[in-house]
């Protein structure tokens, strides 16, 4: 399979997976009755920042990759590090005005982003033998 092809499928399935843990996390705050504003925002702000992480570190590691394949294996490390230092200061930042301001819950916020992990990792789970 092509490798951006590869990505975009990857990036969908993250997105599909936070959508729907994001879902049952307005349940939980529902069910606590603290589900507001802050929380509804900071669940979309985290779902944005996850999928986009995602997205950015999926496609660096494709360039990342094809740099190695041209010999250039320290350009491709240097890309990495460059991308996840940028990336990360990008996503604290944002996190910092918004849950600082009051617009967003910190937890909301928060949580999407340690989805990544376990949503790949079940997509895997359940992923059919063979490749497809």
């Amino acid at each position: 399979m092509d490798a951006r092809k590869e990505v975009f499928q990857q990036t969908l399935t993250v997105l599909i997976g936070e959508v729907i843990c994001i879902g049952l996390m307005y349940g939980v705050f529902a069910l606590a009755g603290a589900l507001d504003g802050p929380v509804l925002l900071g669940g979309i702000v985290g779902l944005a920042l996850a999928v986009g992480n995602f997205f950015l570190m999926a496609l660096n590691a494709d360039v990342a990759a094809d740099r190695a394949v041209n010999q250039d294996v320290q350009g491709g490390k240097k890309l990495m590090t460059a991308s996840y230092i940028f990336r990360l200061v990008l996503i604290f930042g944002i996190l910092l005005l918004l849950v600082r301001s009051g617009r967003c819950n910190a937890i909301a916020s928060i949580v999407p982003l340690a989805l990544v992990r376990w949503i790949l990792t079940a997509a895997e789970f359940f992923r059919k033998k063979g490749g497809a």
